[in-house]
């Protein structure tokens, strides 16, 4: 196993480092608690298509697969968002995203500026919420829910007790980060990701994973980990593995990312060996899906993916910053053994901010009020489950108004806008799941039901000055 190299910056608002020094592995039975275990396993950019338990026959994911055969598997699973930060913020809050301080990877500062957004230290997030019930709660990986000069808004600001996250962006005193290097519980250490030493990203953040679970695990409480991956994401600094899916004479574009899945896939299954291991799976929670459906970039400078190269999303309509289905719809893969019903599909409407009253009630503690979900556990264990009358996104990648976006899906119907001014489409997914014929005009009370709905969702921001303003 690789080891952990780690360098010293010191900035304002940095807390206890994690320590180098190995120790034997724990390998021992754990002291099961009470409350579950609860394990977040998020993507980044993996579409609905992309992996062989939802349709995938070139990409190998076989870990994902038997997962997914051994828990329940969604069809209707949505991402709080099409892109980045805004739907991670919905997956951390519980907030429909017209009701949060983040609608977009950037935002409108007062200066003018348009640039990143942090959440609100109002809106209260998974881990603060998990800290209450008792939870040692830590994260790995990409936040991307704060600003980089300000520690306090990031993942380790934000209820972590132990966080280990990239960062760019300008530092505080001066300079820029260095985004291989990940920096733990603030900005004093940080560990270098190496990738002459080791094929992925992702693997690095799973050897820190690992480390973790063998040196911090506090197994006197239930542990909340989110790993936060980075693949199938374009923009992974380097990438040392070359040699896998080469003998489909591919585009260097597509073999990379066709082999960072297959890697993801293997490196979920070492973190879930580790905590089988350790007797954590027992009584374990675990929750596999993506951030936003496929992307179409690359490096900068460089070839681009092509989403349709793998038929990414199956066919939906779309990809990132989409909010057709291909942008939104994403796989969901939930598993608690002996818990959840194994080895079934659900076509129950389910999204991001449902996750916080779900991981709420497997806690057994109350969300916050600032939530807008509904906990799916019941669907999961075949209880009654109560339902969405609809789902609702927006999002704002840009400062024009045609860059502002808004859909809803209500039932089998789904409408999506386009600039502020835009003209409602209206499609049929009992009917017509890939979008392809706007129906509006043969439904016109239909979409006046929805436009009601794109008014009372979006809410006034400053940063997003198209918000609230609907047709």
């Amino acid at each position: 196993m690789m080891l952990l190299s780690f360098s010293v910056f010191v900035c304002v608002g940095s807390l206890t480092a994690f320590g180098v020094e190995t120790e034997p592995a724990q390998n021992s039975p754990a002291k099961i608690p009470a409350k579950p275990n609860i394990v977040i396993l998020l993507a980044d950019d993996m579409g609905w298509g992309e992996l062989g338990c939802y349709g995938q026959e070139v990409i190998k994911t076989p870990n994902l697969d038997t997962l997914a055969s051994k828990g329940l598997r969604f069809t209707d699973f949505y991402a709080g968002c099409a892109v980045c930060s805004p739907s991670r913020a919905v997956l951390m809050t519980g907030i429909p995203v017209g009701r949060l301080s983040i609608r977009g990877n950037k935002g409108l500062h007062e200066d003018g500026k348009w640039d990143r957004i942090a959440l609100k230290k109002s809106e209260v997030t998974v881990p603060e919420m998990l800290n209450g019930a008792g939870y040692q709660t830590a994260f790995i990986g990409k936040w991307h829910l704060g600003i980089p000069q300000d520690v306090s808004t990031w993942a380790t600001g934000r209820g972590f007790d132990f966080a280990v996250q990239e960062q760019w962006g300008p530092k505080a005193d001066g300079g820029v980060f260095d985004e291989r290097d990940h920096w733990v519980n603030g900005c004093q250490e940080s560990v270098f990701h190496d990738y002459t030493k080791i094929d992925c990203l992702d693997e690095f953040r799973t050897d820190i994973a690992l480390k973790f679970l063998d040196q911090k695990r506090d197994q006197e409480k239930p542990l909340f980990l989110f790993m936060s991956y980075r693949s199938p994401h374009a923009h992974e600094f380097f990438l040392r593995e070359k040699d896998r899916y080469k003998e489909h004479g591919w585009p260097e574009i597509e073999r990379r990312h066709a082999s960072r899945i297959t890697m993801l896939d293997e490196q979920i299954q070492r973190l879930l060996d580790k905590l089988e291991a350790m007797g954590e799976m027992d009584n374990t929670f675990v929750l596999f899906t993506s951030d936003n459906g496929p992307h179409a970039e690359g490096p900068a400078g460089g070839d681009k993916h092509d989403p349709l190269f793998f038929i990414s999303s199956n066919g939906l309509k779309g990809h990132k910053r989409d909010l057709y289905e291909g942008g939104v719809r994403v796989p969901g893969i939930a598993y608690w053994k002996g818990k959840i019903r194994a080895g079934e599909t659900s076509e129950h409407q389910a999204i991001f901010y449902d996750v916080m009253p779900t991981l709420a009630e497997i806690a057994g503690v109350d969300p916050p009020d600032q939530t807008g979900g509904i906990s799916f556990l019941p669907e999961l264990i075949g209880k009654e489950q109560k339902t969405h009358d609809h789902l609702y996104w927006e999002i704002m990648e840009g400062r024009a108004a045609k860059a502002f976006r808004q859909a809803t899906r209500m039932g089998h119907w789904k409408a999506v806008r386009y600039g502020a001014a835009g003209v409602t489409e209206l499609y049929n997914l009992e009917t017509d799941l890939y979008e392809t014929k706007d129906v509006a005009a043969s439904y016109p009370e239909i979409v006046e039901k929805m436009n009601k709905i794109l008014r009372s969702e979006s809410k006034k921001d400053p940063h997003f000055p198209y918000s609230g303003d609907g047709p």
